[in-house]
């Protein structure tokens, strides 16, 4: 047995106990949070049964302005919207009977927490013409047995393949009911950011899942590698500067661009088309800002002088009066045949620590097609990928070429010598011919 902890619990006290304290310090709270989280079920409960539709506006909730009973829970509890509909849900499995009688007495015992009853509530579902109550109730008690060793996420996994035990013939029915809740919204925040939210199906997920795993693995404590291309890969994004989340969201950004390129039916054209929208003065000093169309935030000279670059990116420039200028021109973009040049010979992104493909970078132009009336010439061209695009323009690296070598030069900041790195080129073909 162990010594009821104090109350109320200070950091000061925690700090002093033994590790076997601690831990069962910890097991008595959550016991005691799933007695009252059970209780206030109940209570939800009620609070759903005293707003049911067929009282309309004489209904609690909608006397008291809320739309719904959840919505009501919400408000009265401080708790989300998804906790309030699992209060709801799991307090009416308590007090009516039903082929999970054992759910919802594991839950009012203390026994199972209010998020592992909606789990197995929702993986099951209901009896029907296929499973019949008894199925179900023995479904529940196998799940029951289980759920003191698995964690929620599991235990839902696990019910879902009871269901679909119990259930073959309607397999095909519940992934089209998964499938046709799948979404996703962009939306435009206040600070000049976008958020993304969706939800994806399984079959969408998987694709989805792998792609994240194998651009973050390596971050993430992922498989060791064997193969000297993978340990080399793993190595050099183990080093990377960003994020593993920023590594996902430009892996994300790198599928969409590549994908759009390759297969010109999803989006009806060769690319997505962005306008950037630059003062001339502003292009010609370097300094100042640019817009890029349908965006709110500014963004820098330098990120303009980018998409200059880029293949389908058309600058907008204007000069002092509002006119503008120039609206771009197809010459100054590779074409498909120099894009192929380019890639044969570089093999791919020419930073030294990179092994993005041809078909996942960008043409760079060593001389600034506008500002130093650079030519569209594959000598003057290297691929990059869109990060080390990214890279060179903001942050002040340059490459430039003598002869058939390229090299990196980086910024003062960086390095006052500004030694040159060199850039070889990835391509075997290219490799061979040099000896």
């Amino acid at each position: 047995m162990t010594q009821a902890p104090p109350s109320p619990l200070s950091a000061t006290v925690v700090r002093s106990y033994s590790d076997e304290v601690l831990l069962a310090t910890q097991r008595d709270l959550a016991a005691e949070r799933r007695r009252i989280d059970a209780q206030a079920a109940i209570v939800a409960a009620e609070v759903a049964y005293r707003s049911r539709r067929d009282l309309g506006y004489e209904g609690l909730a909608q006397r008291l302005g809320a739309r719904t009973a959840e919505n009501l829970v919400q408000q009265v509890t401080g708790s989300t919207s998804r906790e309030a509909q699992t209060m709801v849900r799991v307090g009416e499995l308590m007090a009516a009977p039903s082929p999970l009688d054992a759910v919802g007495s594991a839950v009012e015992s203390g026994e199972l927490s209010l998020e592992a009853a909606e789990v197995i509530r929702a993986g099951l579902g209901s009896a029907d013409d296929t499973v019949s109550s008894s199925d179900l109730a023995g479904a529940a008690e196998d799940l029951l047995s289980h759920a003191g060793t698995l964690t929620v996420e599991k235990l839902a996994v696990r019910a879902r393949e009871h269901r679909a035990m119990l259930d073959e013939e309607h397999v095909a029915d519940r992934e089209a009911a998964l499938r046709a809740r799948r979404f996703l919204k962009i939306t435009k925040q206040s600070d000049g950011m976008t958020r993304l939210h969706a939800l994806l199906d399984p079959e969408s997920a998987a694709i989805v899942v792998s792609a994240y795993d194998s651009a973050t693995s390596p971050r993430r404590g992922g498989p060791r590698f064997v193969d000297p291309d993978d340990m080399a890969r793993a190595a050099t994004l183990v080093r990377d500067e960003r994020t593993t989340e920023q590594i996902a969201v430009d892996a994300l950004v790198d599928l969409v661009r590549v994908g759009a390129a390759a297969d010109p039916s999803i989006l009806g054209r060769r690319q997505p088309a962005v306008r950037v929208i630059v003062p001339e003065r502003d292009l010609r000093r370097r300094s100042g800002s640019a817009r890029i169309e349908g965006e709110t935030e500014a963004v820098s000279i330098h990120t303009a002088e980018r998409h200059a670059c880029s293949s389908g990116m058309v600058p907008v420039i204007f000069d002092s009066t509002g006119q503008a200028i120039d609206v771009g021109r197809e010459q100054r973009l590779y074409t498909t045949r120099q894009r192929l040049a380019l890639g044969v010979r570089d093999g791919g992104c020419r930073h030294p620590d990179c092994d993005r493909p041809p078909s996942w970078c960008e043409a760079h132009h060593i001389n600034e097609w506008k500002r130093d009336r650079g030519r569209t010439d594959i000598a003057d061209g290297v691929l990059l990928c869109r990060y080390h695009h990214l890279l060179v323009h903001n942050n002040g690296w340059r490459v430039i070429r003598e002869g058939s070598e390229y090299s990196l030069v980086p910024p003062r900041t960086l390095d006052p010598a500004q030694t040159r790195i060199p850039m070889p080129s990835r391509s075997p073909l290219v490799r061979q011919l040099a000896g």
